[in-house]
């Protein structure tokens, strides 16, 4: 079953390294180093991310474990950057920068918490050694953990929040950090960067939702032995 309708997606396109984003599903975002494989990319993922919306309580696009790349329907291109080289989607999109209505707003913090869940349940049930790979250059599950705490803090302060960064094992302080930037991302926005930094709250959801699932699945991943 295919969807209702296309799938709006945005690309990120690098010299060496792209990404494609879902438009309406913050932290639904794949690299690929051929750009034409973005949509395929996004589409193997759409099973794992059924379960971020689920956690959210929304409904996801219907026809999850079948989608093609012919369901998606690319509304914007942006040139990358080193940082999209490096792996990171890095551009803020003119999608990005549409106001964000009250439900619109609640909408997207659910999203990003129920990222931050998954993460959480990932590391919480994965081994403390993980496989090693090319990913991540080699760490393991606390390792992998401590980086997206030190981020979140990272993307906090572009947000305008001053709170020192927690140590890994402070949750309260994680979760501190974490309500801090929820608070922001649920409040209606009119598209303009938020504390008049460089991030509108569109861009900062789907950042910040992507880095929590990119290393859920690295560590789901790399929890798995090689074959």
């Amino acid at each position: 079953m295919s969807p209702d309708r296309p799938i709006e997606i945005g690309e990120e396109i690098g010299k060496t390294r792209s990404f494609a984003f879902a438009v309406d599903w913050p932290g639904w975002c794949r690299g690929a180093k051929d750009r034409l494989l973005l949509p395929a990319a996004l589409a193997a993922a759409a099973p794992r991310y059924a379960a971020v919306a689920r956690t959210a309580g929304l409904d996801f696009v219907a026809g999850t474990d079948s989608l093609e790349p012919a369901d998606f329907a690319l509304v914007e291109a942006l040139e990358g950057s080193a940082g999209t080289d490096f792996g990171v989607p890095s551009a803020v999109a003119a999608v990005d920068r549409r106001p964000v209505p009250a439900a619109e707003a609640e909408r997207i913090a659910r999203l990003v918490s129920a990222a931050w869940t998954i993460l959480d349940e990932v590391v919480a049930g994965a081994p403390a050694e993980l496989r090693k790979g090319p990913r991540g250059g080699g760490r393991d599950r606390d390792g992998i953990a401590a980086h997206c705490i030190t981020s979140d803090a990272e993307y906090a302060n572009q947000l305008g929040i001053k709170l020192k960064e927690p140590a890994p094992d402070d949750r309260p302080a994680v979760f501190a950090v974490r309500a801090a930037i929820l608070a922001i991302l649920g409040q209606p926005s009119d598209g303009s960067p938020v504390a008049g930094r460089r991030w509108p709250a569109r861009y900062a959801a789907r950042r910040i939702a992507w880095h929590a699932l990119d290393h859920a699945w690295e560590i789901e991943d790399k929890s798995v032995p090689a074959e």
